[in-house]
């Protein structure tokens, strides 16, 4: 598994030796973009979803400080890359996985990068155990229980009754609810799999997981396909038939 992440540093240079230097000793890591300025790295922020920022403190216009105090409610993991030392402190204050001080030593990166894997994983834990806890304390009728899902803005609990698919992109998971709306998660599909199978999910494909009961019939004209009572069209991979027709008894 590995570890999304955006560098932000205003000196082009810093950026291609920091990515050449992740490259090489750092095989976790997934450089998803790189900015120069903390505009644009914001908006980045909200395209990407990343796990974590390697981010320089002085850029002109806004501050690394001045970005992370723009960041609302924000789960990201961030270490410091500076050619300064005077900020460790401040840097605490953000509760910062790392400092590092140009030029970056090789050791230093290492470790910075393992102990913001670690908290990756920490996080990726405690919420499937929310899930998990949630799905209890909305007791035994499977229609009332519900799942955390985790946005970009907010933390959502949706009852499953009302999740009619789930569609993976990459990383992302985008949930299709009763209703019209949509949720972007910034989870692999995989990490709802077995969570929503004991709650009428059955996975037709393998970027598709949906729920039985919106599942109107089987087309065979063209191909496999599930037509949805909301009009969708998912499509029935060949190794997923046999447990599509055990799941719906045919």
């Amino acid at each position: 598994m590995s570890i999304k992440t955006l560098l932000i540093d205003d000196e082009q240079h810093n950026l291609d030796n920091l990515r050449a230097l992740l490259a090489a000793y750092c095989p976790q890591v997934d450089v998803c973009a790189t900015a120069r300025n903390a505009e644009t790295a914001k908006s980045l922020l909200y395209l990407h979803h990343p796990d974590l920022l390697f981010l320089d403190i002085q850029m002109p216009g806004q501050s690394g400080f001045d970005l992370l105090s723009s960041l609302h409610n924000s789960n990201v993991g961030v270490i410091f890359v500076t050619a300064y030392d005077q900020y460790a402190i401040q840097a605490l204050r953000f509760a910062a996985v790392d400092y590092l001080l140009k030029p970056v030593n090789i050791d230093e990166l290492q470790a910075a990068v393992e102990r913001a894997y670690r908290q990756h994983r920490l996080k990726e834990q405690h919420q499937l155990l929310q899930n998990l806890v949630h799905l209890v304390q909305a007791g035994h009728h499977q229609e009332e229980q519900r799942i955390a899902l985790a946005t970009a803005k907010e933390t959502r609990f949706v009852k499953t009754s009302v999740i009619i698919r789930c569609e993976s992109s990459n990383n992302y998971t985008t949930f299709y609810l009763a209703g019209g709306e949509t949720l972007l998660v910034c989870k692999p599909i995989y990490a709802y799999d077995d969570l929503l199978t004991d709650y009428g999910f059955i996975r037709c494909h393998q970027s598709h997981l949906v729920n039985k009961k919106f599942i109107k019939s089987w087309k065979k004209e063209f191909g496999d396909f599930l037509l949805l009572t909301d009009g969708a069209e998912l499509p029935i991979s060949r190794g997923k038939k046999e447990d599509l027709k055990k799941a719906l008894r045919l």
